[in-house]
């Protein structure tokens, strides 16, 4: 090299600036996530104690604190409580679920679901729209974004978000498209652009399996395991699996799929050629072809053949058990390979009957996971939905645009009167 000759360092700047810029912003969405998730299962809760729970300085605390009260996330409570010995009174901070909702959209086999919910995750409205006219995705996705419009235009001054949307089948989420949906006859269908274009808000599309995974860590029962497996039971039959806070996708969001894993035992023939594959076996249109064969119902529903059961009819207990402890098997095959703290499993029989429930159990066989139904037995689909944009709030809370300020006469809610 000549004398004349600069240093490579001043040749080719280093892209250090940005790259520190980049990892701030990254440590600020993080730190911001940790205050927001520790309000969420504490509030109402004092900014001390998030300092505590968090490993966060107590400056910052209260820095992202105030950022999260002009985003219009959180709110000081009403009533401060008083520290023990000298000093102010410490103000609680809590979420302010009172002032936004996400919508949620469930894409099922026989009806779509829509629905608003808060930021606790509750169902604040939902509705149903059957698939009468067919599932042809344009009709689908139009019915449900104006079922969506509805219900905002019902729901008193409430913010939307965003929209969250859930569907079985092949769904990639960085694309936002259902990519292959065989049962409702959807090939490459782009879910986000067509929701997003008619209601002009930010969307969210993920599998239902996967989405109720980011229910359960963030306001089931599951809260805080470590791993945890998801088995869904519907006319689809899927998994998830999360560990640390993170759910598996794959390459194109792939993972999941075991609709045709083999079931030991199985006896009924599958559309891909071969015989017990999980889907075929478990599905809710096999369960309910198997109770009208029995005489058990009449209808396509699975939830008639668990009133049946309710109500005293003993094949329809025992179709439910024999299909709980099918599950089991299912539940045990994935349990081998994954391992998880916890597994969820979503399943009617399993959500609505303690007999079906120690059906699972006890095929499972004896294990250090912890096995439970759905946290949310009444909403499940609505919630998988809404559960899609709440994860990516609740992951990137500043991202939220600033909310208008509240009237200043207006009341504070106690945290016993928002619940």
């Amino acid at each position: 090299m000549s004398r004349s000759a600069a240093p490579l360092s001043l040749l080719d700047p280093p892209a250090a600036p940005a790259a520190r810029r980049a990892a701030d912003g990254a440590r600020r969405r993080t730190s911001a996530s940790a205050v927001l998730r520790t309000v969420l299962e504490h509030g109402p809760v004092a900014r001390s104690t998030i300092a505590r729970l968090t490993g966060l300085s107590p400056a910052s605390v209260t820095d992202h604190c105030a950022r999260l009260d002009a985003l219009g996330l959180i709110r000081e409570t009403a009533a401060p409580r008083r520290a023990k010995g000298a000093g102010r009174p410490h103000v609680p901070v809590d979420l302010d679920a009172d002032r936004f909702v996400v919508g949620g959209v469930h894409v099922a086999v026989p009806y779509t679901s829509v629905a608003l919910l808060d930021l606790r995750g509750r169902v604040v409205a939902e509705r149903r729209l059957g698939h009468d006219e067919g599932a042809e995705p344009g009709r689908v996705l139009a019915n449900a974004a104006r079922g969506l419009g509805a219900l905002l235009s019902e729901a008193e001054g409430r913010l939307p978000l965003g929209v969250g949307v859930a569907a079985g089948g092949w769904v990639d989420r960085d694309s936002g498209t259902v990519v292959e949906h065989a049962l409702l006859g959807w090939r490459d269908v782009a879910v986000r652009d067509a929701i997003s274009e008619r209601t002009g808000l930010p969307v969210q599309v993920d599998g239902h399996a996967r989405a109720l995974v980011n229910a359960e860590r963030l306001f089931g029962r599951a809260r805080g395991s470590r791993s945890m497996l998801h088995l869904f039971v519907g006319n689809v039959v899927d998994a998830a699996f999360a560990t640390h806070d993170e759910v598996h996708h794959g390459p194109r969001s792939q993972a999941g799929a075991i609709a045709h894993l083999p079931l030991a035992g199985g006896t009924e023939p599958c559309e891909c050629g071969q015989t017990g594959c999980l889907q075929a076996e478990l599905s809710e249109r096999t369960l309910c072809r198997r109770a009208r064969e029995r005489r058990i119902i009449r209808s396509a529903n699975p939830v008639h053949v668990v009133r049946a059961a309710a109500e005293g009819d003993p094949a329809a207990a025992r179709l439910l058990v024999e299909r709980a402890g099918m599950v089991g098997r299912a539940a045990r095959l994935l349990l081998d390979v994954l391992n998880p703290e916890t597994v969820v499993v979503t399943e009617v029989g399993v959500m609505s009957r303690q007999d079906c429930l120690t059906a699972l159990r006890e095929a499972v066989g004896r294990r250090d996971a912890l096995v439970v139904p759905s946290s949310f037995p009444d909403s499940v689909l609505a919630v998988a939905g809404g559960s899609v944009a709440l994860d990516v709030l609740y992951r990137d809370p500043l991202s939220v645009p600033a909310a208008p300020k509240r009237n200043s006469a207006e009341p504070a809610r106690s945290s016993e009167e928002s619940n």
